[in-house]
């Protein structure tokens, strides 16, 4: 019998992605298939990213998360045959990845929650800047999705006027947002717990044009 350490190597065999110098990342080779790609960029638990696949096994998922420990919690729930739509890559989304990643790449890309840094002197820290919108626009299809939510009102606010300062997306929403996702909204441990502190999530949501 495998220990958990085998048991975890061998699913890092099969769900994570190592990128070598100067290569570029082919998702018909990764997948075996030519099913459009989402990408989740912080997938924190893995919550979002194992419902997800499974609601939708006809799109491929691409989870980026920075942090070794949270990249462990996803691959141990992963499973071969239920979430084979499924990969784990530890990379940094900036201008630089497009040396690893092709231009026009994802149908959709989700970020869930991403850090308010609250403080005006940590502003700058926000990954909703728009140099990072500029990345985003870059690696997605043309009239390609981005999904974001935050229960921070003032973080919204935020998101909501850096994309509204743009002419390359436009909101699917009339206010910049919506409180409510219906049925196959997939709520996460954090997404819960702030809840139960009665702090609601906005969600936004724009399409490159």
């Amino acid at each position: 019998m495998l220990t958990d350490k085998e048991m975890l190597e061998e699913s890092r065999k099969i769900f994570e992605l190592k990128i070598e110098e100067n290569e570029m990342l082919d998702f018909y080779k990764v997948f075996e298939n030519n099913n459009p790609v989402h990408l989740e960029i912080g997938s924190g638990r893995g919550e979002f990213l194992l419902h997800k696949s499974v609601q939708h096994p006809e799109v491929n998922f691409l989870a980026i998360e920075l942090k070794e420990k949270r990249i462990k919690t996803i691959i141990r729930q992963l499973d071969p045959k239920i979430n084979k739509n499924v990969r784990v890559i530890k990379l940094f989304v900036d201008e630089k990845i497009t040396d690893y990643v092709p231009e026009g790449s994802f149908q959709m890309i989700y970020i869930i929650h991403p850090d308010p840094w609250p403080k005006r002197k940590h502003h700058k820290n926000r990954l909703i800047q728009h140099d990072f919108i500029d990345v985003l626009r870059k690696i997605l299809k043309p009239e390609g999705i981005v999904e974001l939510s935050t229960d921070h009102e003032e973080y919204a606010d935020w998101i909501i006027q850096h994309f509204l300062e743009r002419k390359d997306f436009e909101s699917a929403y009339n206010k910049g947002f919506t409180r409510d996702l219906g049925e196959e909204h997939i709520e996460t441990f954090f997404e819960k717990k702030k809840r139960e502190e009665e702090f609601e999530p906005f969600f936004m949501k724009y399409r490159k044009v």
